[in-house]
């Protein structure tokens, strides 16, 4: 999968190509079948398919107090439209320069001249161009003028919308069993384990810490069942999470996600990127009264994870 992070990086010597346009913030369904439909169209004319993205988030420097958090990151977020059927990724700096263009400026900048478009495919509600003045009637009739066909896809998951705001609703509400619907997978977050209180290793129940981004969208405090996977292995484990600053003991600590894989207290993660998958809500973030009380819920809790993994 190719990055390109400007206009300037597209090499000179790129031919004709299928090109999906959106924000593709989480890679839900919907924009998996956009992604699909142009990889179906591509396969007929043997031509890449290059998904067109904005690094920042529009809204990121139109709103910036409005801005979502993000679902995935660029490089999350390539990966997953190259898993969809993209063979490169533009991400085109958001700025307010180009937020000033028209659809016809960014049509011609970026489709015809930058991307020497064939064939546009992109959602059904798409809008672009500066107060998106653009939508898919306009990109065709540019396309008719211009020399390429484009065509919008309607993101329809049945009586819900496939959407990321939909996604980012059911994850703040804790209902990653829904965020998971929408996506086609599991919601996953990725860091690097760090080295924490270690109450969890004294307690009889290690778990690997990754800190979470303020930036990015996380499942509200509570416990969840789900698994982690490491990065540099793949090997993938069945895991009771905790996600939060632990209220029963005291002190001020950062927000983490914590894992503990069911039935393992020989892994060592320390430094290790890994990516934790949550399946189903377990309960809310409780403050006990004693250790003894935590433990005995946290027993119930594995025990309800692994229930629900295996």
């Amino acid at each position: 999968m190719q990055i390109w992070r400007s206009l300037d990086e597209v090499p000179a010597d790129l031919g004709p190509t299928v090109v999906v346009v959106g924000n593709f913030d989480g890679v839900h369904l919907g924009h998996r079948h956009v992604v699909a439909r142009a990889h179906e169209v591509a396969a007929e004319r043997s031509l890449p398919v290059v998904a067109v993205t904005f690094d920042p988030h529009p809204m990121a420097v139109l709103r910036p107090e409005h801005a979502p958090m993000t679902l995935t990151s660029l490089e999350v977020r390539a990966e997953l439209l190259a898993d969809a059927g993209a063979d490169a990724v533009l991400a085109l700096p958001f700025d307010r320069e180009v937020a000033a263009w028209s659809p016809d400026t960014f049509v011609e900048r970026v489709l015809v001249d930058g991307l020497h478009a064939a064939v546009v495919v992109v959602g059904a509600n798409f809008r672009f161009g500066n107060k998106a003045a653009g939508d898919v009637a306009t990109l065709q009739a540019a396309g008719e003028r211009l020399g390429f066909t484009a065509e919008g896809i309607p993101l329809d998951g049945g009586p819900q919308v496939w959407s990321s705001t939909y996604v980012r609703m059911s994850l703040a509400a804790g209902d990653v069993a829904g965020a998971a619907e929408a996506l086609g997978r599991p919601y996953s977050v990725r860091g690097t384990v760090v080295r924490g209180d270690q109450r969890g290793r004294e307690l009889g129940y290690p778990t690997a810490n990754v800190p979470t981004d303020a930036l990015t969208a996380a499942p509200p405090d509570g416990v969840y069942a789900g698994r982690l996977r490491r990065l540099d292995t793949g090997e993938t484990f069945p895991a009771a999470i905790s996600v939060g600053t632990n209220p029963t003991f005291d002190g001020v600590r950062d927000r983490r996600v914590e894992s503990y894989v069911l039935d393992r207290t020989d892994l060592e993660l320390y430094g290790v990127a890994v990516e934790v998958f949550f399946v189903e809500r377990l309960r809310g973030m409780v403050a006990f009264d004693s250790v003894e009380s935590l433990v005995e819920q946290m027993k119930h809790d594995v025990d309800r994870a692994r229930e629900l993994l295996t």
